[in-house]
């Protein structure tokens, strides 16, 4: 969905409304409504498959700081 207007606000106004359309044309097709990304639930866990060489870098780089490499895995993505 997307709504083109001259101004941010006017754009925000206009996607509103585009999804209360949505919302009430799905509820009046008895469609579920999916779920906020928001509201979800996440368990923290994901798995990546990087190259041999990007894993042994960061394992050496986790154990000159004294962390794992999960941790330090952590700590580059929240920056």
């Amino acid at each position: 969905m997307s709504w083109l207007a001259e101004t941010p606000e006017l754009a925000l106004k206009g996607i509103r409304k585009v999804v209360a359309d949505v919302v009430r044309d799905m509820q009046e097709n008895g469609e579920t409504l999916p779920e906020a990304i928001a509201c979800k639930r996440y368990s923290g866990k994901f798995m990546v498959r990087v190259p041999i060489g990007i894993y042994r870098n960061l394992a050496i780089q986790a154990a000159e700081s004294g962390v794992s490499v999960n941790r330090l895995a952590t700590s580059r993505l929240s920056q």
